[in-house]
């Protein structure tokens, strides 16, 4: 079993069509356990029930944004210790920068291609294969 098939991983991200990117890209790069939510609020509440070892989090989003679910998976004893790759359409110093040092392992910009999520996740877990 690959590394990418132990790895649960939880997207989190309102838009559908950037779900269903992520989802595809990660299935062809091996991972299996997929699981998705649609706002920081839904993120939050599947990671308190089950955590994931990776959550990949777009940073605009309604009701709770990244930076706030990235703050509170931080702060959960139950969650803290996920791996968080922040999405952001781009390459906003500020908005990085806030994120690593609120505990965000790495930043993965949109649009994004397979080998750059595939590096971005390698980079906070190793090779994959």
């Amino acid at each position: 079993m690959s590394l990418a098939e132990k790895i649960k991983v939880l997207i989190v991200d309102d838009q559908v069509t950037s779900r269903l990117l992520l989802s595809d890209a990660l299935t062809q790069l091996g991972f299996k356990q997929i699981t998705a939510a649609g706002d920081g609020e839904q993120g939050m509440k599947i990671m308190t029930e089950q955590p994931h070892h990776l959550v990949i989090s777009d940073f605009n989003m309604p009701k709770m944004d990244g930076l706030v679910f990235l703050q509170h998976v931080r702060t959960n004893p139950n969650t803290k210790k996920a791996a968080f790759i922040i999405l952001t359409a781009q390459g906003d110093r500020a908005l990085v920068q806030k994120a690593a040092q609120l505990g965000a392992n790495n930043v993965l910009a949109k649009p994004f291609t397979i080998e750059k999520m595939k590096a971005a996740i390698e980079a906070v877990f190793g090779a994959l294969k």
